[in-house]
């Protein structure tokens, strides 16, 4: 199950590919500013995550608006995740969680993902949304066993603007 909302976010150190190679971004060095707004996602090039990942870059000025910093996460490696947002024009910050400590420190892995077909890959990330305030406590939490269900992004715009 999901942290829940009056949690205090876990720290997390994680990967993304800058302009200059492999940058690290640290959590508890991006709050204090504003909102953050955490999307984790099962995997790079898939359907869905596309989908998600599209639509927020769309909006990303309705974000910025409501004082929000976006990042995706996933397992998928930086390298991936920089030829997945080039390929799709994903405009969102995307961290590696390579080795699932910040979907396990959220409590959002899978056991065993996509048994059914053949996949059991335990760690990916469920599709997941957590927003975190400036003082870094957890705001919004919503975390999906299915897939293919998006977050409520109504929900987390409306959670964005009473926060401020």
């Amino acid at each position: 199950m999901a942290l829940s909302v009056g949690t205090q976010a876990p720290d997390f150190e994680l990967t993304t590919l800058g302009e200059n190679g492999p940058e690290m971004v640290k959590l508890s060095e991006k709050i204090g500013g504003g909102n953050i707004l955490l999307l984790f996602v099962p995997m790079a090039f898939t359907g869905v995550c596309t989908q998600e990942f599209c639509s927020v870059t769309s909006e990303l000025s309705e974000y910025s608006n409501l004082n929000a910093t976006i990042f995706g996460i996933s397992g998928d490696n930086p390298f991936a995740q920089a030829n997945w947002a080039e390929k799709e024009g994903i405009g969102i910050t995307l961290l590696s969680d390579y080795e699932h400590t910040a979907t396990e420190a959220y409590e959002v892995a899978y056991e065993s993902f996509l048994p059914d077909k053949n996949l059991h890959m335990g760690g990916v990330p469920k599709r997941s949304a957590f927003i975190i305030d400036k003082d870094g406590v957890i705001q919004y939490s919503e975390s999906s066993d299915d897939p293919g269900k998006l977050p409520d992004f109504d929900s987390i715009k409306a959670k964005l603007g009473e926060l401020g």
